[in-house]
This record gives C-alpha cells, sequence and structure tokens, in this order.
C-alpha cells in the first residue's frame, strides 16, 4: 500500500507578510508593494507575524530590524523551522537565515523596501527640545541628566513613539520605559509585578503584556482582590465544588482555572489575607490549584500579573505580606509613575480625552486659562482623576464648544481617586 506524502502547503504568489512595528513604515512599504500588484498583510509583531502565516500562505515574510514582541534571532530560528519555503527579506536585505529561499519576485520586494525606507527618512522631524523654564509643566532641570540615558533609548529609532506602545500617552521618559520593560517581558512566562500609585494604569500595562504575549488569543481575566469579600475570595479564585460551603448549590470553576492558557490580573494584590496568600504561593510555585471542597489538584497553565499601590517590599518585610510569595510575584517589577513626575504629557493626555469623548458627543476644546488651572493641579489620582474632571468639565460647558475654567473643577472628590 502507497503511503501518502505531506507536502507544504505552496505559498501564495505576490503575497507578502509585513512585520514591523512602525505603522508609518508600514504603510510607506504597503504602498509601494500595492502599487506592484501584491497583497500584504501587515503584522505589528513576531507573533501576529506566525499567526498570519499559520491561516495563509505567502510568499515573503518582510521583516523589521526589531520587534516588540520577540527577539530577532529566535524569531528567524521559529520561522525557519516552520516555514521553509517563505522568502524572508530583512530591512537591510543581509542573509538572515541559512536555507536561502528566493522569491522570483524578490527584486520588487527590495524595491518596495527601498522606497518605504527612503520615505520615512525624509519625512522624520527632530522632536522639538522640552525648556524647562517655558513651560509650567516642563521636566525638572534635575531630572533631565537622569533620565537622557532612557530618552536615548527612546529616540534610538527616530523617534519616541515609535517605541510606546499604543496603549499609552506621552512620550516622557518614563512612560517610555513603561512600554521598554512591558516589550521584554511580555513573551515570556514570568510573573510580572506591577506598582504604581491609584490611576495610573496599572491594568492598561497587564492587558498589554498580554497582547504582546504569546498568550494573546486567549483568555485575559482580571480580578480585584479588595472588592471581592475575604469569605468568598478563595473559592471565586480557585473554584468550589457542590455542598463546599453554605450556599455552594453546585460546583463552579475558579477565575484561575477559567484562563486556562491565558493571563490573569490579581489587581490590588496587598489586600490579598495573608491565609489567602499560602494558597496562592503553591499556585505560583506548581502551577497547581485545589478548588474548595476537594482533595485532587488541578494543573493549570496560567501567565500571572499583579498590581498594588502599596509597598509590597515593605509590608512584606513587617510581615503584613509573605515574602515567599512576594518575591515570587516581584520576579519582574514595572513601575506605573503618577501624572505629577510626567507632567509634560498633560496637553496630549488632554487632547486624547477629548478624542474620546467627541466620539460620544459633540467636540470640544480647552481654553488657554483652563489647560494652565490643569497644570498646575497636583493630580493626587493621576490620569484616571484627569479623565475625570474632563468628563466633568464637558457636561458643564452645556452646549458650548469651548471648556472654560470655570468649568474645571476637582473638589473633595478629588482625594478619593
Amino acid at each position: 500500500m502507497a503511503t501518502a506524502t505531506l507536502r507544504p502547503t505552496a505559498p501564495a504568489a505576490r503575497t507578502a507578510i509585513l512585520a514591523s512595528a512602525d505603522w508609518s513604515f508600514r504603510q510607506r512599504v504597503r504602498e509601494a508593494l500595492t502599487g506592484l500588484r501584491w497583497q500584504v498583510r501587515e503584522a505589528s509583531g513576531g507573533a501576529e507575524a506566525l499567526a498570519h502565516l499559520d491561516q495563509a500562505p505567502a510568499e515573503t515574510l518582510i521583516l523589521d530590524a526589531w520587534l516588540p514582541d520577540l527577539e530577532i534571532g529566535e524569531f528567524i530560528s521559529e520561522f525557519e523551522k516552520l516555514h521553509p519555503s517563505v522568502d524572508l527579506v530583512t530591512v537591510d536585505d543581509t542573509p538572515a537565515r541559512r536555507n536561502v529561499i528566493r522569491s522570483p519576485r524578490r527584486n520588487e520586494v527590495l524595491i518596495a523596501l527601498r522606497r518605504g525606507q527612503d520615505s520615512v527618512a525624509a519625512s522624520e522631524i527632530e522632536p522639538p527640545a522640552v525648556e524647562a523654564s517655558s513651560s509650567p509643566i516642563a521636566l525638572k532641570g534635575e531630572e533631565r541628566t537622569s533620565d537622557e540615558a532612557i530618552r536615548q533609548m527612546a529616540t534610538s529609532r527616530g523617534n519616541s513613539a515609535a517605541c510606546r506602545l499604543p496603549e499609552f500617552i506621552g512620550d516622557h521618559p518614563a512612560m517610555i520605559k513603561v512600554s521598554h520593560r512591558i516589550r521584554l517581558v511580555a513573551p515570556h512566562r514570568t510573573p510580572v509585578l506591577v506598582e504604581g500609585p491609584t490611576g495610573t494604569g496599572k491594568e492598561l500595562v497587564a492587558r498589554a503584556l498580554h497582547r504582546l504575549s504569546t498568550r494573546s488569543s486567549r483568555s485575559f481575566v482580571a480580578l480585584n482582590c479588595a472588592a471581592i469579600p475575604e469569605a468568598l475570595l478563595e473559592a471565586e479564585l480557585f473554584g468550589h465544588t457542590r455542598g463546599a460551603f453554605t450556599g455552594a448549590v453546585q460546583g463552579r470553576v475558579g477565575r484561575i482555572e477559567a484562563t486556562q492558557g491565558g493571563t490573569l490580573f490579581l489587581d490590588e494584590i496587598g489586600e490579598m489575607p495573608l491565609a489567602l496568600q499560602s494558597k496562592l504561593l503553591r499556585f505560583v510555585e506548581s502551577g497547581e490549584l485545589q478548588r474548595v471542597g476537594e482533595n485532587e489538584p488541578v494543573k493549570v497553565d496560567v501567565r500571572l500579573v499583579a498590581a498594588t499601590h502599596r509597598p509590597l517590599a515593605q509590608l512584606a518585610a513587617q510581615g503584613s505580606f509573605r515574602a515567599d510569595l512576594y518575591y515570587r510575584l516581584a520576579v519582574f517589577l514595572i513601575h506605573t509613575p503618577s501624572l505629577d513626575s510626567h507632567r509634560e504629557d498633560l496637553p496630549c493626555l488632554v487632547s486624547h480625552f477629548l478624542a474620546r469623548q467627541a466620539q460620544r458627543g459633540p467636540a470640544k476644546s480647552l481654553s488657554a486659562e483652563a489647560m494652565r488651572k490643569l497644570a498646575a493641579h497636583k493630580w493626587p489620582g493621576n490620569v484616571r482623576e484627569l479623565e475625570h474632571v474632563l468628563e466633568r468639565a464637558a457636561i458643564l460647558a452645556e452646549d458650548r464648544a469651548e471648556i472654560g475654567v470655570e468649568e474645571i473643577e476637582f473638589g473633595e472628590s478629588a482625594q478619593t481617586f
């Protein structure tokens, strides 16, 4: 009996996958290839590019020199194993693989790539320097030296916007550093602890980590440990069997088990009771959990991201948080800065929130006096407080197109964000 032979799927003629984190670069190369009658599928990272190739064949993969989620060498190694019949073209056209595959239309790709690079080079503009003496929300002079290394890292590809993740607004070095650390750790299984004041976007960090990870196609589950009564938190996390406690009329899968293959975000981890911390520690160390009322452990593959506005290291030293759990959660730390520490981002944050409000109602602008009032505020509630202040101001402005200084209200509620 004849043995069937598996043959690789033939690559689609004149179809290219374009993998780059730079949207403007992708746009220019796509336009050039489209003019040469190519079909282009874009990917902002390595995982997305591999997913495109899994879904449908392509003749060529165009690879930028940097990816936000995967190291280039690791990506090429994986690509070689999975897609040996696809031509790989790098931005500098260097031999990137051992078994070189040449597309019959490779020269067309190289022409489009050069056009894209030339267009990007011609359009790059040096960002203006921020003078500390000319703006009430400029960087403090003593902060500039310590931030210079981060700023140079951020601008190494032309401008800081290319390094900032789309989840975040503003190009202050502290915010670029957050994006950089997310990109570094996202492809790994490493637990991440996000620390920062309330209202600084810790859940945005967790969602960005999930989006850039290899788990992005699976579930992202968020749980606020401070929002669930202590008596119910264990069952909520680990699940329970029928009759495990009074009121448990049927069994239930917990949040951890429901996140199988995905990312679990535990917000306000510092509020978790000490007794429950020991059970979470066992899960973090072994990947096994026990439902309430059940003796058999369940193996679960979940990436854990925790967040807190409290100083967990100090709490661990004082004994009010388990030190062993802290060190397991804080394998990789990301700090979200207060708005007061990156005040130069205030104008672009204001523009972002006003544009978002314009999607739900009439577009409104901000008067110069109103902007100065915002710039003088200390922002104890950080970015979340700013969003709420602008939402309230838009309502108070009624049908007026411009928000004036009288509509900017902070009030006592600003202390409770």
